[in-house]
């Protein structure tokens, strides 16, 4: 559903103009019913499909809360997961809490990944997309071949 990347605007009242290539889909898949979230392993948000979403919501309740680190990730993720719903114009109201996480002010970086999206601050995506990446490959991308 989601892919390539696109430059952003974010107005002074925290909206996002979703791309036009998007909205007619999104229509179509979710009635235009978004969930934004905070991503918890880096500072930029995921935006779920409605229908994506419960399938990701599952998952995470289903993980036992009596581990630490689960307890972070369901507060980050579910704690923080909005229902936003795009206007006549195609535009989302990013909530401020979720903003100020993710550093959103002006210019932000829409980033497809299939059924979900990543939102991040201008910044933030350059920076990222700079940094060395000394972590191991995981043995499934051992054999992939692009």
């Amino acid at each position: 559903m989601f892919q390539g990347s696109q430059s952003l605007n974010v107005d002074v009242k925290g909206r996002v103009a979703v791309p036009s290539r998007y909205r007619e889909l999104l229509a179509a898949v979710c009635e235009g019913r978004l969930i934004v979230t905070a991503n918890p392993y880096e500072r930029c948000l995921n935006i779920y499909p409605e229908p994506q979403w419960k399938d990701v919501k599952a998952k995470i309740e289903a993980l036992p809360n009596s581990n630490k680190k689960v307890r972070r990730l369901q507060r980050l993720v579910l704690g923080n997961a909005s229902e936003l719903e795009m206007d006549g114009n195609g535009r989302l109201l990013l909530p401020p809490t979720l903003r100020e996480f993710a550093n959103l002010d002006k210019k932000a970086v829409l980033v497809g990944l299939g059924e979900k999206a990543e939102l991040w601050s201008e910044q933030s995506w350059n920076e990222m997309l700079d940094e060395s990446d000394d972590e191991p490959m995981p043995e499934e991308m051992s054999n992939l071949s692009l």
